[in-house]
């Protein structure tokens, strides 16, 4: 049921939805801008003013019970220390104790690493074609990510694969794997200039005011976090942009003659095609919601995708603009904005001044593609393109 006018049906854990769901976002944004799901009994708000209002309101609309529909809905106790899934004051504090590595001159330094990460890996395709999935949204996050955690190169592939089925939504991840564990207590022993190093010995005034640092169990988390988080959305992204700049060539041309318009053109890809539909809240008290009431308890979808499409909010949301001067909720928005954005967007920024030096034009290769849906994530698993 959505509401008592419209027959609208959405859920974005299913495939033919979530593959294209932006005509059903339309009718959610207009026929019902609170939306229930009464087979999965859950609401949803999908107008870009709605969204940004639960996101920013922590009191009301909760972290602490997961951040995803099927985690709320569970009732899974979440680990503490999970600074995805964490509300004030324990939220402020862990996140104030990460946000330290993710500082604008840290990220800004980085540069230079991530381009020579880009270019060792585009030396090694051939002329003939190369995947942006598999290739590079694969590839290039994990060196990044491997390079701020100091983990080896020889070792990155191997901790890599440690991580496979790890769900950044979910709150048991990976915290057991031994590889992990058995290298953050070898970095323990042997230091250096890295994220791990600089968690071991970070200092900070844990919820009871004592002074302390991170145990094992509290870096891994961390360690995790990062982890996944770093190559699930920089992936993606930079997948989305290997698409769109093949389905729209004449603004890609217009980054072959002026890559200083790449940066705003990440930013487009980011509000167009975002690598998670939705978010998700535990609400805490009775809300009303266009004269509708959202009871205490409700699990509520809040559509990131849908409020960057919002006809309110943006003019011709439904056209990709690289000369679009626009923000966007795709990395959330708020208290829980994704630490890593920046990372995530100098990235994405630096493969495709690479990639565009080496390839200026491109074809999918469709025959070869396959889209994957792994709610709230969607993005392509396979996207071979040829040059042309």
């Amino acid at each position: 049921m959505a509401t008592a006018t419209s027959d609208v049906y959405y859920d974005g854990a299913d495939f033919e939805i979530a593959r294209n769901p932006f005509a059903v976002f339309k009718r959610l944004r207009d026929e019902a801008p609170i939306y229930y799901n009464e087979q999965r009994d859950f609401y949803a708000v999908s107008r870009y003013d709605d969204v940004t209002k639960v996101l920013v309101d922590n009191q009301t609309y909760l972290s602490k019970h997961g951040g995803t529909l099927d985690l709320i809905k569970s009732g899974i106790e979440i680990p503490p220390g999970t600074v995805l899934f964490e509300d004030e004051p324990s939220h402020g504090i862990h996140r104030a104790l990460l946000s330290r590595m993710f500082t604008p001159k840290k990220v800004s330094a980085l540069g230079p690493e991530i381009r020579r990460f880009c270019t060792e890996v585009l030396d090694t395709l051939g002329p003939d074609g190369f995947d942006f999935a598999t290739d590079l949204g694969d590839v290039v996050p994990m060196r990044v990510i491997g390079m701020l955690l100091g983990i080896p190169t020889d070792q990155q592939e191997a901790v890599r694969d440690s991580l496979t089925g790890y769900d950044e939504h979910s709150p048991q991840g990976l915290f057991s794997t031994e590889l992990m564990l058995d290298y953050v207590k070898w970095r323990r022993d042997n230091p250096s200039d890295d994220v791990v190093t600089e968690l071991l010995n970070a200092e900070f005034d844990d919820e009871q005011g004592v002074r302390r640092t991170l145990t094992i169990d509290e870096l891994l988390m961390y360690v995790n976090i990062l982890a996944s988080a770093g190559n699930e959305t920089t992936g993606r992204l930079i997948t989305f942009c290997g698409q769109l700049l093949a389905d729209h060539p004449d603004q890609r041309r217009m980054l072959v003659e002026d890559p200083g318009l790449i940066g705003n053109a990440v930013e487009e890809v980011l509000r167009y095609e975002p690598p998670a539909i939705e978010g998700a809240r535990y609400v805490a008290k009775d809300v009303e919601h266009y004269g509708q009431t959202v009871p205490a308890g409700s699990a509520l979808a809040v559509i990131l995708a849908s409020a960057n499409r919002d006809e309110r909010h943006y003019d011709n949301p439904d056209q990709f603009d690289i000369l679009r001067k626009a923000t966007n909720v795709s990395l959330s928005f708020g208290p829980h904005y994704c630490l890593g954005a920046n990372l995530a967007r100098i990235e994405a920024r630096v493969v495709f001044e690479e990639v565009l030096k080496r390839y200026p034009d491109w074809e999918i290769d469709t025959a070869g593609a396959r889209f994957e849906v792994s709610p709230p994530l969607r993005s392509w698993a396979k996207l071979p393109v040829v040059p042309t």
